[in-house]
């Protein structure tokens, strides 16, 4: 089990995984991965998890983020963050590893 700091989760963030995990009656674990596809070559996937032993982790009020290592590779440095505005709200990823994006900020390209 990896317990590097190369991701971190806001405290937005970190409320937002808590309530959704406490109406599903899950643990507050956040899964974050990279996906082939999208319109900019790779998407975000988020989705309430369980810690694998390879994952790395970071916590933020209680609340873990977990990567696996093939992921890692293409979202170090990054930070989840959960926005709302007049769009809607939606976990957002600040990944210093993207060189590009699409408009709806769920894929990018490296």
């Amino acid at each position: 089990m990896a317990d590097v700091t190369t991701i971190s989760l806001t405290s937005s963030a970190a409320k937002r995984v808590a309530f959704i995990a406490d109406r599903q009656g899950k643990p507050a674990i956040l899964r974050l991965s990279v996906d082939g596809g999208g319109c900019a070559g790779f998407s975000y996937k988020f989705e309430m998890g369980e810690i694998a032993e390879d994952d790395t982790q970071a916590q933020t009020e209680g609340v873990t983020l977990v990567v696996d290592p093939v992921s890692l590779d293409l979202l170090d440095g990054s930070q989840v963050d959960y926005v709302e505005d007049l769009g809607g709200s939606a976990f957002k990823v600040t990944n210093p590893n993207a060189a590009s994006g699409c408009g709806c900020g769920s894929s990018f390209s490296v």
